[in-house]
């Protein structure tokens, strides 16, 4: 029998299955809880960025995802559809770690693919994004509001628990990475795939926001009090880096409405293909296992602070400015996700603790492998 087509509100088949009770699958314990209902009651909702991958996996040619699945399908637990959908990403990362443990293509690739990324396939992407973006939607002004609260609250909690104990810029400068710094790449994946294009028009105003904020405050962790950099020398540190000029770029074109004519827009399109793939392999190429070896009490709650607390900090903020749909999916993800590898060169650069940062970096994107799924699962929008 072909999979049940819709010919009103509920079609035949589902009616009858809607009207049993449900049968509890063998060795799902607890799936046809209160939790459990009210976990479907999420999948279900249209305004999951998930809804359409369940209805497409699960429902067959169903359409509405607000309908009783087909009962032609078995529905397996929801975290397993998280897990099937990200672990690609991660597979990304892997090879690209096991790539430049074998010396292949050659050593001196990874750096120059990380800067030619860096330096233009990753503009590319968040100018063609933000184009077009709705940057005068009361929605996405939220978002960028919910952001700046969510890294400030943070921020002052971290440096509030410096004066109890004490720490050196040196070490100090890495946990504030730790909590507050993203991968960027590996945000933006999860939500092209979750999301699509929707997601990452709002990722690219999240980080239009974010980066310069991060970057500042980053600095300001590395940097002993007596030794503060002026605020010229912050402006001109921020104002070179690509990333905040290609957001500057993008919201300008956007509110000017000039868009990208005369082909430039697929011309950025073809270069932003490019970018997440070559960027989530430089995230493996830079992972430093080794740096496990040492301060293992310390990175565990780093990587809790950053994998468990960031993300719920997010969901209860944009609950409490009223954000749902994407653009609370996009704080939840950028809050979930582990430190970027950059947050190493920035802590040797200024002389910070580079072995506790490559520990951070390391340890968090392992354990991002378990902790984004459920993450995802609990508090999705």
């Amino acid at each position: 029998m072909p999979c049940c087509r819709r010919a009103g509100p509920v079609c035949n088949a589902a009616r009858k299955t809607a009207e049993r009770p449900r049968q509890r699958p063998p060795g799902t314990a607890g799936w046809g809880d209160r939790a459990g209902r009210q976990r479907d009651l999420w999948v279900k909702h249209p305004s999951n960025p998930l809804a359409p991958f369940r209805a497409w996996v699960f429902n067959g040619s169903c359409n509405d995802t607000r309908a009783t699945p087909c009962p032609h399908w078995t529905e397996p637990r929801d975290i397993t559809l998280l897990f099937f959908t990200i672990w690609p990403l991660f597979a990304l990362i892997c090879l690209g770690y096991l790539l430049f443990q074998r010396g292949f293509p050659d050593p001196g690739f990874w750096p120059a693919a990380e800067r030619i990324n860096y330096f233009l396939l990753f503009p590319a992407l968040l100018v063609s994004s933000l184009a077009d973006a709705p940057v005068r939607d009361p929605q996405v002004l939220r978002l960028g509001g919910t952001a700046v609260v969510i890294i400030l609250i943070a921020a002052i909690a971290l440096s509030l628990a410096r004066r109890a104990i004490p720490m050196p810029a040196a070490r100090f400068g890495p946990l504030l990475q730790g909590t507050v710094r993203f991968n960027t790449y590996l945000g933006l994946a999860i939500l092209a795939t979750l999301a699509g294009p929707a997601g990452i028009e709002r990722a690219a105003l999240y980080l239009a926001i974010a980066v310069p904020l991060v970057n500042l405050l980053s600095i300001m962790a590395l940097t002993e009090a007596g030794k503060a950099r002026t605020p010229l020398a912050l402006l001109r540190t921020m104002a070179r880096n690509p990333l905040i000029l290609a957001c500057l770029g993008g919201i300008t074109l956007a509110l000017t409405g000039w868009g990208l004519p005369f082909g430039t827009g697929r011309f950025l399109d073809l270069l932003a293909q490019a970018s997440l793939p070559l960027g989530l392999l430089c995230v493996g190429a830079a992972l430093q296992p080794a740096a496990l070896r040492r301060d293992g009490l310390m990175l565990g709650a780093i990587a809790a602070l950053r994998l468990v607390l960031m993300p719920l900090l997010a969901a209860l903020i944009a609950r409490a400015f009223g954000l749902s749909g994407v653009e609370a999916l996009v704080l939840i993800v950028f809050s979930a996700i582990p430190t970027a590898p950059t947050a190493y060169v920035l802590t040797r650069q200024l002389n910070g603790d580079g072995t506790l940062m490559a520990g951070i970096v390391t340890s968090q994107t392992i354990a991002a492998i378990a902790t984004i799924p459920a993450v995802l699962w609990v508090l999705g929008p």
